[in-house]
């Protein structure tokens, strides 16, 4: 399939192209260019001065595995009978037919990370998927790494059960005790390898299985945390561990905004567009995503599904704008910056020769963030999901 005559902004080192064309072949973004080509099939669309954008992808969300409209029934998102739970995967818990799904293509949205909740201090491991597909497996991108929780959630939790933890200084000791039985199950696990003569393998342990990929770096560690303190929490286990982490929310990121950017952590911003629902969240602003900007740190916003709705994906994009953030950052924040963060980015996030054809199309002169806009076109691994045009 040939799209032509279109605005395309591709999210990567070519920028813009005014007036270009994009080919689609076997799921993949087959060729590009200025212009208009030679060659015109009679299948091809005719963007008619549209603006060509890569799919939007939401870097944290509990799509599927918290369904719509459900209670306990659709409910997957935290074995709360148990504070630590690495071993416990996103993939196993999501409903692709929850119609959320649907909701989220037809705003655009092609690729979401789908993650346990915030119950556990460690709650398993987050996995990035397609919006699109009837089965998990083949919808899915990778595995991309493991949730931890500090803060008040945790704390409430636990606390209802009286049960440890209902401390911040609990919470971070479970964390940290679950990554140390790790480390030494890498370490025996290491010696018996070496040396199985003089050394037995460690006794399987799956929670230490699950974190053996984190503690090498092939994972990442996302760390829920709202307030400021709690994010300095998780910056110190992270040093602790040499652990690749993740911020998610940073709800009070722009007031150490300067030491996130210091410690060169990212941040998945968000729910942006809610109120102050619990005491954590107090010191919630629009600006936050701006200041952590211009502060440097690497920034994609997130709806947090399902606290705002998969598909205010853009708005939250566009309120982010309105805290004084840039279109253009608004639009890398819900593109190629979550692809970047989530270690997605060779696959999907922008419109590149190779990549996956996730694309979504607008009329001429439509803001793509704003709440009466909807894409007129939109692919999925090239299959065709939405077509107005």
């Amino acid at each position: 399939m040939l799209i032509y005559n279109a605005e395309i902004h591709t999210m990567s080192g070519r920028g813009v192209i005014p007036k270009g064309w994009l080919s689609v072949k076997d799921g993949k973004i087959e060729d590009m260019g200025e212009g208009i080509p030679t060659l015109i099939p009679e299948e091809s669309i005719d963007a008619a001065g549209g603006m060509l954008l890569p799919g939007f992808i939401d870097a944290h969300t509990h799509l599927g595995i918290l369904e719509d409209g459900l209670d306990f029934e659709g409910d997957d998102c935290n074995e709360s009978t148990d504070p630590f739970t690495p071993q416990m995967r996103a993939v196993d818990g999501i409903n692709p037919f929850d119609r959320c799904f649907e909701e989220a293509r037809m705003r655009g949205i092609t690729a979401v990370a789908s993650s346990p909740g915030s119950a556990n201090p460690c709650g398993g491991e987050i996995c990035a998927i397609k919006t699109a597909g009837r089965r998990i497996d083949d919808m899915l991108i990778m595995n991309c790494g493991i949730k931890f929780a500090l803060g008040e959630n945790p704390k409430n939790v636990y606390n209802g059960k009286d049960e440890t933890p209902i401390t911040r200084m609990a919470v971070a000791a479970i964390i940290r005790e679950g990554l140390y039985k790790a480390k030494r199950y890498v370490h025996d696990m290491d010696s018996y390898y070496s040396d199985s003569e003089n050394y037995d393998p460690p006794e399987y342990d799956i929670k230490c299985e699950a974190l053996m990929q984190l503690l090498d770096r092939k994972q990442k560690a996302f760390f829920h945390c709202h307030r400021a303190d709690d994010i300095c929490t998780a910056m110190r286990i992270a040093k602790e561990f040499s652990l690749d982490a993740v911020l998610i929310h940073a709800t009070e990121g722009y007031k150490i905004a300067d030491i996130i950017a210091g410690e060169e952590l990212p941040v998945i911003c968000g729910p942006v567009i809610c109120d102050r629902c619990k005491p954590e969240m107090r010191g919630l602003e629009l600006k936050n995503a701006a200041v952590m900007h211009e502060n440097g740190v690497k920034l994609a916003i997130c709806t947090d599904h399902t606290v705002i709705p998969i598909q205010y994906l853009p708005l939250s994009a566009q309120a982010a704008v309105k805290g004084g953030l840039t279109f253009d950052e608004a639009v890398r924040a819900i593109t190629i910056a979550p692809a970047e963060i989530l270690g997605i980015d060779e696959e999907t996030g922008s419109l590149d020769i190779g990549k996956d054809a996730d694309i979504q199309l607008y009329r001429a002169g439509e803001n793509p963030l704003d709440l009466m806009s909807e894409p007129v076109l939109v692919m999925v691994s090239g299959g065709i999901c939405r077509r107005e045009i």
